[in-house]
Parts: C-alpha cells; structure tokens; sequence
C-alpha cells in the first residue's frame, strides 16, 4: 500500500517517468539508468508510470544511439551514426499521442540530457557537427504542450533540496485539487481549497497570492467553471516558483502573529529566534516549523489548523529537513 498525504482521498497518486530511471534496460547501449531516490524512496508515496519513447516506436534494445540535429531552425531526432535514418515523425506522432492521454498523472520525472525525454539544455547539433545545450526532448516538449499544469522536473535537477522539495510539493497541491473537482467544482469548494492554501500560494508567489484573493471574493457561482482552470493554472504558475527564506519567514512570521497572545515571553522568544536563526541559514526550515505546530497543537486556531503550508507533503519524506 502506497504511504500519501491524508488529506489526498484517491487511492494512488500517479507519477509519469522515463523508464529507464526504474531500471529497466531500455537504453541505447541496452542499459538502464536506475535512480535510488525515485526507486527506493518515492516509490512509497507514489505510483510511477513507465514511458520508453524509442521503445514505444519499435526503435528496441539495444539500438543506434540518437540525438536532435538543427536543420535550417527544423529540430529533427536521427541516429549519430546514421543521420540519414530519421526517426522524428514518429516520434513526434507517438509524443503528441501520448502526452494528450495523462489527465491521469499528477507529475512527471524525466531522465536529463536525453533527446527524447530531455526537459531543457538538451544537446542540439548543428550541421557542422557541433552541439549547442539549447534543446528540449522531443517527447517532455509534447508533455509539456499537452499538460501545463503537470508538476515536470528531471531526475538530475532531484539531487537539488529545493528543487525536490518544489516538485513534491506541486505533485502533492496538483493531486488535491485533482481530488477536489472529481466530484464537481462549487464555489464554496474552491473558497475552502484557497483558503487552506493560502499560505503555501503566499510562501511562493507574493503577488499572485494577493491577485487571487481579490479576483476570487469577486466570482459569482456561475462563473465558478471558466475561473477555477483560470485559478489552478495561476497557483501551479505561483508554485513552481522555489519559495525562498525571505518568503518562508514572511509566512511564519504571519503564523507567529496568530500565537502572540497565547504564549508566554520565554515562548515567544524562543519561536521569534527560530525563525531568525532560519533566516540567517542556520536552521533549517523544519526546525521553525516544528516549533510553530507545538504550539498550535496547545493553542489550535482554526485557520492555521487546515493551512496546507504546515504539511504540504509527508512528513516521513524530510524534505524541510535540507532546505
């Protein structure tokens, strides 16, 4: 049984990844590209989903490597040592294919540098033969035209402590706003799923906190539709920007002001130099946090109980440990 999030009610939280991160032998060479963290770790949380695109197509194992050539501004995907064999619009007709049948997934992991499921700084080769990091896979630029709320990372960009963070968070956000409009999106639905975000959208994105706040006292009923994909596509927009330790401490410091008159000078003292010691980097963020869900648990508050920030992913992942 897959460990998730108690607030997510669906049985499983779907994940896409390149198979080869699994460890199966899809590669090129006949190799796979096994990740620990993702096999070992993650795979306690989520469900992964495998996608091989060469396999897919028929390209088998081991084959000619590939990689993307730059002709005349036309990207193309064909073998290193065979140009001539030119494998794009398949390819191409398999990416789009696909990618428009995830509706299912709530993020993506992609294996890095690679010419189909590379995210960015992919290399594309001119026609003197040399490759310039400008590149995007063939199959995650589908994914990501296909899917523009998918939480994407690459499995390189993973060993970042913020980036990881980042993308768990956005999988776990993603899945409970899937698990809200399963049903049926009503207006005092999307009320209550902003409310108990509010400080995790704040944590990320200042100014579209604020925007969202007055945009949303504004919707009438009927409206709720059209405004709820403008919504989650403005707050997946706000968390995909790393929150920083100047906008963790802004949010803790509005959380402090809920326990102002609840705890006592020595109390108060230790949690205020909590957070400054957060801010100067020498604590992590969890050490704030921690301190900040003590005290609600003595002195609840309604609001502060169903905000989002404070558990936005398990707590067994200790990914506020690094950051």
């Amino acid at each position: 049984m897959k460990k998730q999030d108690q607030e997510i009610v669906c049985n499983i939280i779907r994940i896409g990844v390149s198979s080869c991160l699994l460890g199966a032998k899809v590669r090129f060479d006949g190799q796979h590209k096994r990740n620990t963290y993702i096999n070992d770790l993650l795979s306690e949380y989520f469900y992964f989903v495998p996608f091989c695109p060469e396999v897919a197509i028929g390209m088998g194992t081991p084959r000619e490597p590939i990689r993307l050539v730059d002709d005349q501004g036309n990207i193309r995907v064909v073998e290193t040592h065979n140009p001539d064999r030119d494998h794009t619009q398949q390819l191409r007709e398999y990416s789009g294919k696909t990618a428009s049948t995830m509706e299912y997934l709530c993020g993506f992991i992609f294996k890095k540098d690679s010419p189909t499921c590379g995210m960015e700084r992919v290399k594309v080769y001119a026609q003197n033969g040399m490759p310039e990091k400008k590149g995007t896979g063939i199959f995650a630029e589908q994914v990501r035209l296909k899917n523009p709320l998918l939480p994407l990372e690459e499995e390189g960009r993973l060993n970042d402590p913020v980036l990881r963070e980042n993308f768990v968070n956005r999988v776990y956000a993603y899945a409970r706003w899937k698990d809200l409009t399963a049903n049926g999106l009503t207006k005092s639905g999307l009320i209550d799923f902003h409310t108990r975000h509010k400080y995790l959208i704040l944590a990320h994105h200042q100014k579209i906190y604020y925007k969202l706040g007055r945009e949303l006292s504004e919707v009438k009923r009927d409206e709720v539709k059209n405004f709820s994909e403008y919504y989650i596509s403005s707050v997946m927009t706000a968390l995909r920007e790393p929150a920083n330790r100047k906008s963790h401490v802004n949010v803790l410091q509005h959380m402090l002001g809920f326990l102002r008159s609840c705890l006592d000078r020595e109390d108060r003292a230790e949690l205020v130099d909590a957070i400054k010691s957060y801010s100067r980097g020498e604590y992590p963020l969890v050490v704030p946090i921690a301190l900040l869900q003590h005290h609600f648990r003595r002195y609840p508050h309604p609001f502060i109980e169903h905000q989002v920030y404070l558990n936005p992913h398990p707590r067994e992942l200790m990914l506020r440990n690094s950051i």
